[in-house]
């Protein structure tokens, strides 16, 4: 069935939606029972777990974040202000920027000097069309401090050499009177650019090069050689702090971190890893995938799918481990999210795909998993931040839509460096089709507020649960919030009426020192206590 027309979509959701927040009408409640280490904090969840992704694709830079200055689209030089406002409310931490498969053809020159000097080029990686190069490293450092974010920057390995990278950064970070830095001042910025994190290279294994993993760690060895990151070697007196990001595996390609990690540890500070929540986990099925009007066996594939990143993460992490003990190196997921067949009319290429309450419970149910392997999982973004794939938010002209997704992330925002705490308990599996994955997944922290947060992602179509969990401390529930709806693909479409968002969720309280939660099916649920 399929739900995409609004009327009939809102008739649904207003007859069905008190059925699913009372209780199901099919099956009796079911109580699952836990307790919470409060008293022994784990890990320090890194803020920058919540990292978005903005690449040179479709309709994710331009028309989504930059409409340039003399656009009718309220601007401010020219980034969309809805934009800036609706991904500071979810205290983006870190932007990745600018690829992707794009970064591996990307030359920083070509973005730099005024606009209507600039090349323009192919995009040959998605759809062909012309990139004008209007949004260049300026444009992206002042889009990254509107919105309060750290800057992430992915330089060309594939088709470059370290002396383009060596250049870009000095652009970047020089504070001296060199000629590179007083380009940089010729072209309207005085001050140094703060540059967090550096990737070097992209997915080297297919669009970055096809390279094989020992071949790749000898360019990330030469590369870095020309780096000169500040306090390492000779280079005390370096203008440049990024950290070092070496291009890492896909999915379950171990071997590639064993590769580069025995040969080429040295030179990297972190590795970045890549997994899409794909239909039946295959790239060519993910056609067969809609992101709205889906089957059952579309749900539990995707939502199984999610599930996946767990054990992808406990084998990387198993590898890492053997060859950093210390875990000096942070794990960087650094691409993730759900990727369907684009939606209908829209260019292949451009990778536009709605975005429903099954891709609210795959975005909570991956970032508890994500909590859970903190000391080594230091980074993840998202792919991506607007119009493209798994995205915070669609646009269309002037109008804005944010998406399930961007609400998970909302009522998320308390876990960034927060403390993780442990939570022990068993809970049924759900099974489809001879795969089987948990029914709930659930999370908690101590924020840097001093109160306890609680994360629930309740995957069953049909089953509600009650929560209790024992606390080890008398406590109070202070908010909560909850993100459900009766159609599975309930979405949100730019210049419409919200069909789904954040409310208040009430059915949950302390007696003594237990927490209960009655939680419905398919809902994220997020609470806090004190």
């Amino acid at each position: 069935m399929s739900f995409n027309n609004t009327n009939e979509r809102s008739k649904l959701a207003k007859w069905l939606l008190p059925l699913l927040l009372v209780g199901s009408a099919v099956h009796a409640e079911i109580t699952l029972k836990g307790a919470m280490a409060t008293d022994h904090p784990g890990a320090t969840i890194s803020r920058h777990i919540y990292g978005q992704f903005s690449e040179h694709l479709g309709a994710s830079i331009y028309d989504g974040i930059w409409v340039g200055p003399e656009s009718d689209i309220p601007n401010v030089r020219g980034i969309r202000k809805d934009v800036v406002a609706a991904l500071k409310d979810i205290k983006v931490p870190v932007v990745r920027w600018p690829g992707g498969c794009f970064a591996d053809e990307y030359h920083w020159r070509d973005g730099i000097g005024p606009r209507d000097q600039r090349p323009v080029r192919k995009n040959n990686w998605w759809g062909g069309g012309l990139e004008s190069n209007a949004f260049g490293t300026h444009e992206f450092f002042d889009f990254a401090q509107m919105i309060g974010s750290d800057a992430y920057i992915s330089v060309n390995v594939a088709s470059s050499t370290p002396t383009e990278m060596r250049e870009w950064i000095e652009y970047l970070t020089s504070d001296d009177a060199d000629t590179i830095a007083n380009q940089r001042r010729a072209n309207g910025r005085e001050e140094p650019f703060k540059v967090d994190f550096i990737g070097i290279g992209n997915e080297s294994w297919g669009c970055g090069g096809t390279m094989t993993p020992e071949y790749y760690a000898n360019e990330l060895r030469r590369f870095s050689a020309f780096f000169h990151k500040n306090g390492f070697g000779f280079h005390d007196n370096n203008d440049n702090n990024a950290l070092r990001v070496a291009s890492g595996a896909n999915n379950l390609d171990t071997q590639w971190t064993k590769v580069v990690m025995t040969n080429a540890a040295m030179a990297m500070d972190a590795i970045s890893l890549h997994f899409y929540t794909l239909f039946e986990g295959d790239w060519p099925k993910r056609n067969e995938a809609k992101a709205t009007g889906f089957s059952l066996d579309q749900w539990h594939e995707i939502l199984f799918q999610a599930n996946r990143m767990e054990e992808v993460l406990q084998a990387h992490i198993e590898v890492m481990d053997q060859q950093d003990p210390e875990k000096r190196i942070g794990l960087y997921v650094d691409e993730w999210g759900t990727w369907y067949d684009v939606e209908e009319g829209t260019e292949p290429g451009f990778l536009y795909q709605q975005n429903t309450l099954r891709d609210a419970l795959v975005a909570a149910t991956t970032l508890n998993i994500f909590h859970r392997h903190t000391d080594r999982v230091r980074m993840a973004n998202i792919a991506q931040t607007v119009n493209v794939l798994q995205a915070m938010l669609l646009t269309d002209g002037e109008k804005m839509a944010k998406t399930p997704t961007y609400y998970v992330f909302k009522m998320y925002v308390p876990f960034q460096d927060a403390n993780f705490i442990p939570v022990d308990i068993k809970v049924p599996m759900i099974k489809h089709k001879g795969k089987r994955y948990p029914a709930v997944s659930v999370t908690a922290a101590t924020g840097k507020d001093g109160r306890i947060h609680v994360g629930i992602a309740n995957l069953s179509l049909d089953q509600n649960y009650t929560l209790e969990l024992d606390l080890g401390n008398v406590l109070t529930v202070t908010e909560g919030t909850i993100l459900t709806h009766a159609a599975l693909d309930a979405h949100n479409i730019p210049g419409e009426q919200e069909q789904i968002m954040p409310h208040v969720f009430d059915a949950a309280s302390v007696v003594g020192e237990h927490l209960k939660a009655s939680v419905p099916s398919k809902s994220v649920v997020v609470l806090t206590l004190q």
